[in-house]
């Protein structure tokens, strides 16, 4: 049993996401609103962090806001059949941040 964690930083692709846990029968996920650190500091100008001007210029380009979601999935089949079609759904993106998954295991449910 393990904890699926997708953080979406092209939230383009948030319906796509949803709809792949549906079809394999997820029955549950928690959709949190978030924001990178990066972009906090630079889109906050938080000066008392010392960023060379070409990575705060690029992190201002970047997609300052993101969606995490997060779900249980006690199959380990069924975790590995939607892990694969998530990074076969963005294998196309062209930017190669657009998201990323991990999984953490879960000791105990109640």
């Amino acid at each position: 049993m393990k904890v699926l964690f997708i953080v979406l930083n092209n939230i383009d692709y948030l319906e796509d996401v949803l709809s792949i846990l549906v079809k394999h029968n997820v029955n549950g996920a928690t959709i949190l609103d978030s924001q990178g650190m990066g972009s906090t500091i630079v889109n906050n100008n938080i000066s008392g962090i010392p960023l060379f001007g070409s990575l705060k210029s690029l992190l201002k380009d970047s997609h300052p806001y993101n969606k995490t979601i997060f779900t249980v999935i006690r199959d380990d089949e069924k975790l590995h059949r939607v892990v694969q079609e998530i990074k076969n759904l963005l294998k196309e993106e062209k930017e190669p941040d657009a998201a990323f998954m991990f999984t953490v295991p879960v000791g105990e449910l109640f």
